[in-house]
């Protein structure tokens, strides 16, 4: 009298297995009342509370074998119509990321899973800073159905360069043209968090959590990500997702790679020092306002999963490339110009949330829209950065400040005065471009008039950059992140129940 429905409840179901009885199992419990009980076992996801996912299992049980194998042959033919998910992955391993754990949170968390849901794994183990960027230039990347780094932030950002490059070279597209339209990856890439920072995992699925991110990978999920394309005089600098900083995040990071010694910590002391130290850059900002998108970084309007602002932004960005053509929307779209003395230049793809900072630097700030939000905040006393920064922890409007300005835009470029003799051709703009120079202060202690850009966690070389959104140009496995429910842990094992 049973029938399947609802393929939503499929889709959270793992692997469906024959269940063993030997005998003491037999004269135990409901089983003792059954000559010879036949059975099998549903692992499924079970949904707990802040975005933690975990597999639970249910066994169904009846005395008819051959209904029992009808069963178990009806869930396995429908996990089969499910071509979302993954048969075969590439697996990157950093080692000696973070605390050094990351093959063993493999190991003992991931692969286990991947083995239940019937997934194929071909696993590297880098050995040396860009191993698994060069080798996804080399692998016949059309045999695997994703992609899977575990690490951090920076393992993340390798095997997304990797891959974006490997799509340009093979469509023949020339990365050092900044208006170069680029190919889409359409080889989604998934992250098992076991880094110093896990930022881009925290802010696509919620949690940093190496079991949640493997149940995401193995029921399919896709979640679309803008990608920023950095350049600088028509050479391809880097690829950002999360973070693009000038000022204090651009010195916190410098002056933290010197201190790799302390671990994670190091960024703590990096970030204090630099804060103490104060220093601000002159320089002039040039950018494109992102007039296709519906929300804007002060409205309240969250990513999440299923996203109706992310999906309409990206039809109305395509119906404008459609009906103008890319080139001439370059060319006629206004550019506003800002020049000013500032303490720090943030443009962020995503939120970026993170435990310490559960809103992120641009709360409102969504993963797939084609824009990136424009943080400038000016020069100001040390308190009232201060103020600013604690906001970032709280529920506060981090930017009700008189000295924070937001924008959405779709692209930017930054100018300095010490690089403009000799870069002024990096804009099209033809206006002169400000100076930049250390804040002219005693106390400062300051002895370099150039900050550095931090993207993505890696130092740039270049302090005058030219900066392109391409929307949705790479896919996660994952949903983004989904709206909180109560009876959560429960509602995951009766739906299950319910189907059958």
């Amino acid at each position: 009298h049973c029938q399947i429905s609802g393929l939503d409840v499929i889709e959270g179901i793992i692997a469906v297995e024959e269940t063993e009885f030997n005998k003491k199992q037999r004269n135990t419990g409901k089983w003792q009342k059954m000559a010879k009980p036949h059975a099998f076992t549903v692992y499924y996801v079970k949904k707990a509370r802040n975005h933690r996912w975990r597999c639970s299992d249910v066994t169904f049980w009846c005395v008819d074998e051959h209904l029992c194998n009808q069963w178990i042959q009806a869930l396995k033919e429908l996990l089969e119509m499910q071509k979302s998910r993954p048969k075969q992955l590439l697996v990157y391993i950093n080692p000696y990321g973070g605390r050094r754990q990351g093959k063993r949170i493999y190991e003992q968390k991931v692969a286990p899973l991947f083995s239940l849901a019937s997934i194929s794994t071909d696993v590297v183990i880098t050995e040396h800073a860009n191993h698994a960027k060069d080798n996804l230039f080399e692998v016949n990347i059309n045999k695997y159905d994703g992609v899977v780094c575990v690490g951090g932030d920076g393992m993340f950002s390798e095997v997304m360069h990797g891959l974006i490059g490997r799509m340009q070279k093979d469509s023949g597209i020339d990365q050092n043209n900044p208006k170069a339209p680029l190919v889409q990856c359409n080889i989604r890439i998934g992250i098992i968090p076991a880094g110093s920072t896990d930022c881009i995992c925290y802010s696509t699925v919620g949690i940093i959590d190496p079991v949640t991110s493997a149940l995401h990978i193995i029921v399919g999920d896709c979640q679309p990500l803008d990608v920023s394309s950095v350049h600088h005089n028509n050479t391809f600098l880097k690829y950002s997702v999360s973070l693009l900083g000038y000022g204090f995040y651009g010195d916190i990071l410098k002056d933290s790679e010197k201190k790799r010694w302390m671990g994670p910590m190091r960024y703590d002391y990096s970030g204090f020092k630099t804060f103490l130290s104060h220093h601000y850059y002159e320089g002039t900002i040039s950018f494109q306002p992102a007039r296709h998108t519906l929300g804007s970084p002060r409205d309240k309007d969250s990513c999440r999963t299923g996203c109706y602002i992310c999906k309409k932004s990206e039809q109305q960005l395509a119906e404008q490339h459609k009906e103008r053509g890319l080139k001439r929307e370059e060319d006629e779209e206004e550019w506003k110009v800002i020049k000013g003395k500032f303490l720090a230049i943030n443009a962020v793809n995503m939120s970026c949330a993170c435990p310490r900072s559960p809103k992120g630097l641009s709360p409102a700030a969504h993963l797939a829209d084609g824009s990136a939000d424009l943080i400038l905040v000016r020069k100001c006393s040390r308190f009232d950065f201060l103020r600013y920064l604690v906001r970032h922890t709280n529920q506060d409007d981090q930017f009700d400040f008189s000295f924070v300005d937001v924008y959405r835009v779709k692209s930017f470029q930054f100018t300095s005065k010490l690089s403009e003799d000799n870069e002024s051709n990096v804009t099209d703009i033809g206006k002169k471009r400000f100076g930049q120079f250390c804040r002219d202060h005693p106390a400062c202690c300051c002895n370099s008039a150039n900050s550095t850009w931090n993207c993505d966690g890696e130092t740039l070389d270049s302090s005058a950059i030219e900066v392109r959104v391409h929307c949705q140009l790479m896919k996660l496995f994952a949903r983004g992140i989904e709206e909180n429910c109560k009876g959560e842990d429960a509602d995951s094992q009766s739906s299950v129940e319910q189907l059958l």
